[in-house]
């Protein structure tokens, strides 16, 4: 246990974030006595930072003092702002070490016949455009009560609805995003088939998408050709009944953990996540890509100013030259609208302790660990690198995990210091809580507590283990808390890009 309620990440830092709630006049690091009160997660200075000079915190800027800081001063809003500087990066550590035993680990999943790996066996029923979204949840509702009883192998019909796919132009950023989406989510490996739905006079146009793969298990239809509503309701269940003959013969086998893909999210942050949940993840991440497995570090208007530190460890100079063509993207994109980067940090992180978006960026990057960056990937752009890789998203999270998703991952790990609910069918998503009084306060949505390691009872590196044995025994088929209440089928948010017609 630590005795004393403050934490110093590094040895350059000016400013110690409180463990526990601090009052004033207590003494702390460096024999400082605090001159305000000091809530857990928040930051206080262990030395003088005269005004317009650098906060450091990790060991990188975070921001500069808007008025004069003295030793044991509360850092926050009132005192501190964004501004654009890096520090230099630092030597890169090792990556969480991954034993020969690691690497030859396997998980219980589903082989399918193109080869690929799945940790759950849906049916997906997809709309093509808003105006089929009210069908596709009648007939997943139905296939859920009436034909699910009748197939032990099959998880459920999931739908996947959206307020997109008309009212927009043909061609385009916005087309683009929302095909390059729906096609992902109609060929994922977690769904055993597809049952994918239009009305009929959409832009968005079923014939866009083939047969998806064609053969029994891949389908659609229009509502307008099926006669109605309800007669397209009564035409997918024996649509269904058909794939479902099929998918739910699939049963589990021993596959390579190397075929796990999980998608990196945080929200809802505060100052513990990127003490104790993130780097945390970032050591499971290692550990899994050691093994030949996959982690998606996405968000990019939250990596923003952390960004070099991940640019120092890309494999190639095309794959830094690819992460900077993103950020300079997100640069022009915000000033197109008016809006700053800076503008990331929510009321709800704030008061965790979050001030800026680089203090922000600098934990969330720590969710992608110490590996190298193999790969740069487009929102929603097919995965198949693996180890360490970038997708482009925003930091808004139903729409970052949906391109993750749509990208191939199979498992989303989420992390949280507020106290995020959520959940991504047909990827299993899983919750970490940064600090034990969340964990306690909402155990139902929390899988595993990352609190402990602020108090010192667990290490990063320990806790990182239990969250890569929780990520195989999840891709096995073990419930996380998200499945059981069964959040997913309202989380599917595909980017939307261009003019609404």
């Amino acid at each position: 246990m630590n005795s004393q309620p403050w934490i110093l990440l590094s040895e350059g830092d000016n400013v110690a974030v409180a463990t526990a709630a601090i009052a004033a006049g207590a003494t702390v690091a460096n024999g400082v006595v605090t001159r305000d009160k000091i809530d857990p997660g928040h930051k206080f200075a262990i030395q003088d930072i005269a005004i317009g000079m650098p906060v450091v915190k990790y060991g990188q800027a975070i921001g500069r003092t808007t008025a004069e800081v003295k030793a044991g001063d509360h850092v926050h809003s009132h005192n501190l702002h964004f501004e654009n500087d890096r520090l230099a990066a630092t030597a890169n550590a090792a990556p969480e070490a991954a034993t020969e035993a690691d690497k030859a680990r396997t998980f219980m999943g589903f082989r399918r016949a193109d080869g690929r790996a799945a940790t759950r066996n849906y049916i997906g029923i997809i709309a093509s455009v808003n105006c089929s979204t009210t069908v596709c949840r009648a007939i997943a509702e139905e296939a859920n009560r009436t034909l699910l009883p009748h197939y032990d192998g099959i998880d459920g019909f999931v739908p996947i609805v959206h307020d997109q796919g008309c009212g927009m132009s043909s061609t385009g950023d916005g087309m683009q995003t929302l095909h390059r989406t729906l096609a992902g989510y109609t060929r994922h490996v977690n769904f055993g088939g597809v049952l994918m739905i239009g009305l009929g006079c959409e832009v968005n146009q079923l014939t866009l998408y083939g047969q998806s793969g064609a053969g029994a298990s891949k389908r659609h239809f229009n509502i307008q050709d099926a006669g109605g509503s309800r007669r397209a309701v009564a035409l997918a269940m024996g649509v269904l009944k058909e794939i479902a003959e099929e998918v739910g013969q699939a049963r589990r086998e021993p596959i390579s953990i190397s075929e796990i893909i999980v998608g990196l999210q945080c929200g809802g942050s505060d100052g513990f996540s990127g003490i104790t949940a993130n780097p945390a993840l970032g050591a499971a991440a290692d550990l899994l890509a050691a093994a030949g497995g996959t982690a998606i570090l996405s968000e990019t208007s939250e990596i923003y100013g952390a960004e070099h530190l991940l640019r120092s460890r890309a494999v190639s100079d095309s794959v830094a030259a690819k992460l900077d063509a993103k950020i300079d993207w997100w640069e022009k994109y915000v000033a197109m609208h008016g809006a700053s980067l800076d503008n990331n940090p929510s009321p709800g992180n704030k008061r965790g302790g979050l001030t800026t978006i680089l203090e922000k960026s600098l934990g969330a990057v720590a969710k992608g660990g110490r590996s190298q960056l193999t790969a740069v990937y487009s929102y929603a752009e097919r995965v198949t690198d693996h180890g360490l890789v970038f997708m482009d998203t925003p930091g808004y999270d139903p729409v970052s995990a949906t391109g993750q998703v749509a990208g191939g991952a199979n498992m989303i790990a989420f992390t949280t210091g507020r106290g995020s609910c959520f959940g991504s069918r047909p990827a299993p998503s899983f919750k970490l809580s940064s600090n034990s009084a969340l964990y306690h306060s909402m155990e139902e949505d929390m899988d595993i507590d990352c609190g402990t390691i602020a108090t010192g009872e667990a290490t990063i590196s320990g806790k990182g283990r239990e969250i890569f044995e929780l990520i195989i025994e999840i891709a096995s088929g073990k419930k996380t808390k998200s499945e059981a209440f069964g959040y997913g089928d309202n989380e599917f948010v595909p980017w939307h890009l261009g003019a609404t017609l």
